[in-house]
């Protein structure tokens, strides 16, 4: 599959029991071991955390690893179809800065350096990319879904202060430099995006007043599969 963005290393199958205390998931593996697995989103991972699922692991040889496990999907149906959905939230920073050297993303082809991680505005924030251009600077913030209504994705799935806060941060922003808000739809099942105003409606509230004054909304749908993570294309934003 050439046109896999990231290859997933060999992962191990079985089915999820439960997640507590937001980092740990007990799974069956299919040989009938139950092992602990660090959980990576500690979010409240609305409508996907859902046990008697079958659900992939990776593995860590590191000494220094409390939990060799690590949850990377878990695997849905929905509307009679299966889908893979991510759980890694590490993973979606380092898949879109693939994406941006391989220049797969729309309006993010052009620039002359990328950054990662670079601190800026007045509340210490850190933007997780930065792009110099011979014109404006390009700020790209990333924020992981997974939630959907059907084929329509959201975001956030309950309150997120710091996602506020984000927002603000790039308003400040322009129009001195280009500001992006980047959607990683995190499964291969959804065409539309909106903001979760039913969870949060003071972040829906900020983000159409930010594409008012010129922030640039990326809805990037990724397809998940055992194997990797493909670029499909941006989704409709639905506001």
């Amino acid at each position: 599959m050439s046109d896999l963005i990231y290859r997933y290393p060999p992962l191990i199958s079985g089915t999820l029991l439960t997640r507590y205390k937001r980092f740990f998931a007990d799974v069956e593996l299919d040989s009938g071991e139950i092992v602990t697995a660090h959980c990576p989103n500690t979010g409240p991972m609305t409508g996907i955390y859902r046990p008697g699922h079958r659900v992939l692991l990776s593995t860590s040889d590191s000494k220094t690893r409390k939990l060799p496990y690590t949850w990377e999907m878990i695997e849905l149906i929905e509307q009679d179809q299966p889908v893979w959905v991510g759980v890694n939230t590490g993973l979606p920073n380092k898949v879109v800065k693939l994406a941006i050297e391989q220049r797969l993303l729309p309006t993010l082809q052009t620039y002359d350096t990328l950054r990662h991680e670079v601190p800026y505005g007045q509340e210490k924030s850190r933007i997780d990319f930065l792009l110099t251009t011979s014109d404006k600077p390009i700020y790209v913030e990333v924020k992981n879904t997974t939630w959907t209504d059907g084929s329509l994705a959201l975001f956030p799935d309950t309150v997120t202060t710091r996602g506020q806060k984000h927002i603000r941060e790039l308003m400040a922003l322009l129009p001195d430099a280009r500001a992006v808000m980047l959607y990683f739809i995190n499964r291969g099942d959804c065409d539309r995006f909106a903001p979760g105003d039913s969870k949060d409606p003071l972040y829906g509230k900020l983000l159409r007043a930010a594409i008012g004054q010129g922030l640039e909304v990326l809805p990037c749908c990724f397809d998940i599969s055992p194997e990797g993570i493909r670029y499909q294309g941006l989704a409709q934003l639905s506001l």
